[in-house]
């Protein structure tokens, strides 16, 4: 994908400076910094464990930061009092990985919820609000059902109608295709590609999946363990020159687990089994 070139003027959209974040003494994110520019999708790449969704956790003020500092358009979002803490939230839509619709409720219901609670409209324009959301994400035939009657696919667009609820200019996806078929998979990304175009939306998705990866991203972050190993315009950090880095694009096995880890799953009780002499 082509990748625009942001003002220097405009603040970026997400700006994360040596962010640090331990879980019971242990560092998740070592001095992490990113950015996100305006009207990009931005990619979160790495394996397993490597502090992608724990980054975005706190890119949305799920979380508090060890130290380091996460801006949202300009504004420091850990060290804002409530009321321009509330403000720098509203602009944010978040999707996490399991959809986290309320299941007793209908599409309906779930979207029109956050509308009620953080706007002034009554519950018969924030019903009329929701159907539109859901219209945009090609879900208003389903809007009585409950997240129970949907297909995966489907409870994965009403997760992203309802992070569109507030008309946010930000929006976090945590693996939102994580677990679809291909081609279900291919229409969330077309989908992601269309809010980027057609409203302008700053999109920061935390995913593992190459096709989507190489269909959507204008940019991307690659973790490990915590680290930043690369950061910028996707055709740059792929080709990096770290084999890790090119381990991932290339779907390639890493040595290790291929050699160190087949070999020392074969020693028990100091014996060594089936590994031959050589």
């Amino acid at each position: 994908m082509a990748t625009t070139h942001p003002s220097p003027s405009v603040p970026p959209a997400v700006q994360v400076d040596g962010l640090v974040a331990e879980y019971d003494g242990r560092a998740v994110l070592d001095r992490v910094s990113m950015q996100a520019h305006q009207g990009e999708i931005t990619v979160v790449l790495g394996e397993s464990g490597c502090g992608k969704t724990t980054l975005l956790r706190h890119i949305v003020g799920l979380l508090t930061p060890k130290a380091g500092q996460v801006f949202i358009n300009g504004r420091n979002l850990h060290a804002a009092g409530e009321e321009e803490r509330e403000r720098i939230l509203r602009d944010i839509g978040m999707s996490f990985q399991g959809g986290a619709l309320f299941s007793s409720l209908t599409l309906e219901e779930n979207i029109s919820l956050p509308i009620i609670e953080h706007t002034q409209v009554d519950r018969e324009t924030a019903t009329l609000l929701a159907r539109m959301k859901l219209c945009v994400v090609g879900l208003e035939h389903a809007a009585q059902l409950l997240p129970a009657e949907l297909s995966g696919g489907m409870r994965k667009r009403a997760a992203v109608a309802r992070a569109l609820a507030l008309d946010p200019g930000l929006l976090l996806f945590d693996e939102l295709s994580a677990g679809l078929d291909p081609v279900t998979a291919r229409e969330l990304d077309e989908l992601i590609l269309r809010l980027k175009e057609h409203l302008g939306m700053t999109i920061v998705i935390v995913t593992h999946e190459l096709g989507s990866i190489q269909m959507i991203a204008d940019r991307a972050v690659m973790l490990d363990a915590g680290k930043v190993l690369a950061t910028g315009p996707l055709e740059e950090v792929r080709q990096t020159d770290h084999p890790k880095i090119q381990s991932f694009f290339d779907r390639r096995p890493r040595a290790r687990t291929l050699h160190g880890d087949l070999r020392d799953s074969l020693i028990v009780n100091g014996e060594r089994y089936g590994t031959g002499s050589g």
